[in-house]
């Protein structure tokens, strides 16, 4: 264990470090990265073809990261690096991973979803990390990675229909020779987040250099820190299921207004809530009732210790509980060979292992809101005054229901271990003059396993509160659950017996084989016409077997597991493809004024899914050099996308939705608080909910009793494949060396536009009870045949929501659109230093346009600019939409030393309620900028120190009105200033 003195101590000594400390940006296909000493690439080396054009010139939109500019980030994962690129949003991500994600982090590019663009290495694809065929970023040890080239274009005639947005390629260091050792420690200004990652590679030559092999090794750690350490989360996620519990009255069998006035009035209270005798009643420590929904009589600290007056309404801020960054460890392995059989035939193979282990802090356990926790009015423990208003109930001996946090259970406690397996083996050489062949087979295993420990049994809850002891004859005390105190004092045997740990696990599987076969056709006299062709086929696998409790069971539709939503287990299912695909390059015109370069090529794919059947794919492109400086480039492409596996065959998971109290949020729509209830069409409204189930007799007065209801997603056999279209134009410059103060310019701009149509994904709860209720115009008859109503469970009895079903669905389309700038400029400094260089380095992206169409001819719904909260990493829309987004860098280096200063940006965005409940938007998100201040030096040829602050002026979070937790941990900073040292020792 790490003290605070010693943190502190590391933090002042990286600062120290830092402001001697210096390096450059990322690069671009305008400006691509190079070390200090290396003269500058005028092009970069082409990714996103199956052919490598003499020339290198990439006609796709490509950015291109360096290793050394990945290190100088000061991130602690490739993911993290690479979200710092305007053309990506928030992924799946690794820090605040957990509860199902194992710490896995996958990436989205402009916003598409995770499972709409590709992630390769050296072209070829990585072992997935889910069922959705993502892939987890953060198991490539660093010390492998030479470069990480992204297409922010479509590609899927040459890679597959999974790139729809763009690939991801990271390409490994080649003929390396020697050890290299990089070791990086960060640290927060408050002395928490520490983070640790340190890998190690090893490269030789063997058999006369006919041989090399690459080995690498690496381990990272993660320190966790809850919302307690952070005053931001002190009124956060305030829960109305808190450790008072609290009686829920029945719409049915509602106790006596009358009874309940009179007996606040012992209290000395005379204000009631109207419609009491519905109102949530909790429990004060001296045996005396409150209301929750108003604090009428509560006597409980409201400090935030523990418990919150919120508008008056008693709730618990489980913010303060729930980790904001886990407790993470990772170690992989990573070996790589080639061998030159002969001069024509070369063999190669590949293996990878990564370990991962996540322990997540989730808060404590609640009673389960789709199957009502009950008491018998035969409990001992039941308070005097509950006992006064359960008799003025119609029916006084029925069971009562009761809500609940568990203060007096451990919180829950996720572990979760990931382990990935990857082998692979192939050969490539020469078939005849000018045709070559690379084929290759690779196998990869992902196993998942997850603990939930302290989870709380239902069935076991439920023998205690029924007993006529109050179940102490099953347990030292039995569990009296009325009032806070009293919850706290459940003893250790009874925790035992309500509690276990609660086992699932994963299996995904996936086989691969692929021949690739390249040649020269013939010359038009500008170059050799150069073809590739590909057969492949790919075969994915998948099975998940969960704990027994979290099967619904004698509580269905909830499992016997508190707090969590069923599921199912799932048997082995697969899916696989088999491919043809065929690329063409075809150079038109070279070396001519004014066509410099004038070419034109095309791809064809034809998948057959063994699912959804055979699909075709096809790309045009063009490129034009006027001058040697300047290229215009563009692409055209027709993608189908198939449902992946996880789409298909993913079993029912239940997640928490939180829909607030109204009129303040949208809560139950058929809440008589809420706004739906009022104005032109309350009657329709009203009608709407008796027809779903609300008692007629209690329409009146109904009021849904908590914050949080809940939310089903699971996989549907029946989806159809998604189709695509995808354009991009545009231009780069690279200013002619030798042409002064600009000799080291380059510039790039493109535009893209992506639609995709019977688009795949999921509708958001808060989304469904929106538009069944018209909120924004969906259904102006107030039917409840709507599709969206259809997808609304309540209990027949008293009409509360159990839950929200959202399934995996073809809905209607996405459009979106916009123009990403890459720029850089050098001016050389000899005043400084021989080899001083100050730059700029910026990329900037625009959203012109994100609009979603949840069902065909529906109207279509603008997400420009918008802040969504915590939406799921492959849904669509995603977290977050900003129209403006920028990365620029202010900088000098030189061969030895050098200083950066970094801008982060994006621009203010609307909430989300602003698209689906204009008439009740929230306040949205204002700008949000960081600052960096990073750095390097080399002594001597072998050692290079680095170091930084990032979020140098300790920029606090921005409120997140749509977000459960008050923001999005996973798109803005929590951690605040911190700062990083690392070593690169090269032998």
């Amino acid at each position: 264990m790490r003290t605070i003195g010693t943190r502190l101590a590391f933090s002042v000594s990286a600062l120290s470090c830092a402001i001697a400390l210096a390096g450059p940006a990322f690069a671009q296909d305008a400006a691509p990265a190079e070390d200090a000493d290396a003269t500058p690439a005028r092009e970069i080396v082409v990714t996103g073809s199956l052919i490598q054009r003499p020339n290198n010139a990439a006609v796709s939109p490509i950015i291109s990261i360096s290793d050394t500019a990945i290190k100088e980030s000061g991130t602690p994962t490739l993911q993290d690096a690479l979200n710092q690129i305007p053309s990506f949003t928030v992924g799946g991500n690794a820090a605040t991973g957990g509860q199902g994600t194992g710490g896995r982090a996958s990436i989205n590019l402009h916003g598409l979803g995770t499972n709409r663009n590709l992630v390769l290495l050296d072209g070829k694809r990585l072992p997935v990390s889910d069922i959705f065929g993502n892939v987890d970023v953060n198991i490539l040890p660093d010390a492998i990675i030479g470069s990480i080239d992204t297409i922010t274009g479509g590609a899927s005639a040459v890679y597959g229909s999974d790139a729809i947005s763009g690939v991801v390629n990271f390409k490994t260091i080649k003929s390396f020779e020697g050890v290299k050792v990089d070791l990086m420690n960060s640290i927060s200004e408050r002395g928490d987040a520490y983070r640790f990652n340190g890998s190690l590679a090893l490269g030789t030559n063997f058999a006369d250099d006919r041989g090399h092999l690459i080995a690498a090794f690496s381990y990272a750690n993660q320190d966790p820190v809850d919302g307690s350490k952070r005053s931001f989360f002190y009124d956060k996620t305030p829960s109305s299921f808190i450790g008072t519990g609290t009686f829920v009255p029945s719409a049915t069998n509602a106790p006596s207004a009358a009874v309940i006035q009179g007996l606040f009035a012992g209290y000395g209270v005379s204000a009631l809530p109207a419609n009491v005798q519905l109102a949530n009643l909790g429990f004060n420590n001296d045996g005396t009732l409150f209301v929750q929904n108003g604090g009428q009589n509560y006597r409980g600290p409201t400090n935030g210790n523990g418990y919150l007056l919120v508008a008056n309404n008693v709730r618990m801020p489980v913010g303060q509980q729930i980790q904001f960054l886990n407790a993470m460890k990772r170690k992989s392995a990573f070996l790589k060979a080639d061998y030159e059989l002969s001069p024509s035939l070369t063999a190669y193979g590949q293996f990878m292992y990564v370990d991962l282990n996540v322990n997540t802090e989730s808060g404590g356990s609640l009673t389960q809101f789709p199957t009502l926790t009950t008491i018998p009015v035969t409990n001992p423990f039941i308070p005097a005054g509950l006992r006064t208003v359960l008799a003025s109930r119609p029916n006084p001996t029925a069971n009562f229901s009761w809500n609940a946090r568990y203060v007096g259970v451990p919180d829950k406690n996720w572990d979760e271990s990931y382990r990935v397996l990857q082998y692979m083996a192939g050969m490539r050489g020469d078939i005849t003059e000018g045709w070559t062949f690379d084929a290759f087979a690779s196998y990869d295993e992902s196993n998942h396993d997850q603990t939930m420990r302290n989870a709380v049994l239902k069935s076991q809850v439920q023998r205690l509160l029924s007993a006529p002891d109050g179940g102490a004859s099953l347990c030292a005390g039995g569990f009296n659950p009325f009032g806070d105190a009293n919850a706290r004092s459940l003893s250790p045997q009874c925790v035992s017996f309500i509690t276990k740990n609660a086992f699932s696990q994963e299996k995904l599987g996936q086989t691969q084989a692929q021949l690739q076969v390249n040649g020269k056709l013939f010359d038009l006299g500008a170059g050799p016409v150069q073809l590739a062709m590909v057969a492949n086929y790919r075969r994915n696998t998948y099975s998940f077997s969960p704990d027994t409790d979290f099967i619904a069971g004698a509580f269905a539709p909830g499992g016997n597991i508190e707090g969590v939503v069923n599921t199912l287990p799932v048997g082995k299912k697969a899916i696989s493809v088999k491919e043809l695909a065929a690329q063409i390059d075809v150079p038109l015109i070279s070396d001519k004024p004014f066509f410099r370069e004038l070419g034109i090529g095309g791809a064809f794919r034809v998948s057959d899914y063994s699912v959804t059947g055979s699909v075709t794919s096809f790309e045009l492109d063009a490129r034009w050099k006027p001058i040697d400086a300047l290229m215009f480039r563009g692409s055209y492409q027709r993608a189908v996308r198939a449902p992946n596996i996880g789409e298909l065959f993913a079993p029912p998971q239940g997640t928490q939705l939180v829909i607030g109290t109204p009129p303040s949020a949208l809560g139950d729509p058929c809440d008589s608080r809420s706004t739906a209830r009022v104005g032109a069409n309350a009657t329709q409204v009203a009608a709407l909910c008796v027809a779903q189930g609300v008692p007629a007799a209690a329409i009146g007065s109904y009021q849904f009793p908590t914050t949080a209801t809940g939310q089903v997603v699971a996989g549907n056999t029946g989806l159809t494949p998604e189709r695509a279209t995808t354009f991009n134009v545009g231009f780069v410059f690279n200013a002619p060396r030798g042409g002064g103060v600009f000799g080291d310019f380059s510039l790039s701009v493109d535009y893209y536009n992506i639609k995709v149509k019977d688009v795949i994904s999921t509708v958001p709860g808060l989304t469904v009870l929106s538009k069944c209720f018209n909120l924004d115009g969906s259904n102006t008859t107030y039917s409840n045949a709507n599709a969206y109503c259809a997808l609304i469970s309540r209990d027949p009895t008293t009409g509360q929501i159990l839950n929200v079903a959202t399934p995996y669905q073809n809905l209607g389309q996405v459009n979106t659109d916009g123009i990403e700038v890459q720029a850089r400029w050098g001016v050389p400094a000899p005043f400084v230093g021989e080899s001083g260089k100050f730059y700029v380095d910026t990329s900037i992206g625009w959203l012109h346009k994100y609009e979603v169409q949840l069902l065909p001819g529906a109207a279509f719904l603008d997400y420009t600019g918008v802040s969504i909260g915590g939406a799921n990493p492959g849904s669509v829309p995603p977290r977050a939409t900003p129209k403006w987004r920028a990365l620029t860098t202010f900088g000098y280096r030189s061969d030895v030393v050098g200083l950066g200063l970094r801008w982060r940006y994006q621009s203010g965005m609307k909430d989300n309620s602003a698209v689906l409940t204009p008439a009740n938007a929230q306040i949205g998100v204002k700008p949000y900028a960081l600052w960096d201040l990073f750095g390097s030096v080399k002594v001597g040829d072998s050692f290079e120190l680095r170091g930084g602050v990032n979020n140098l002026l300790d920029r606090g979070l921005p409120i997140v009105s749509s977000s459960q937790n008050g923001t999005d941990t996973a798109l803005y900073d929590a951690i605040g200033r911190s700062f990083y040292m690392g070593l690169k020792v090269n032998f």
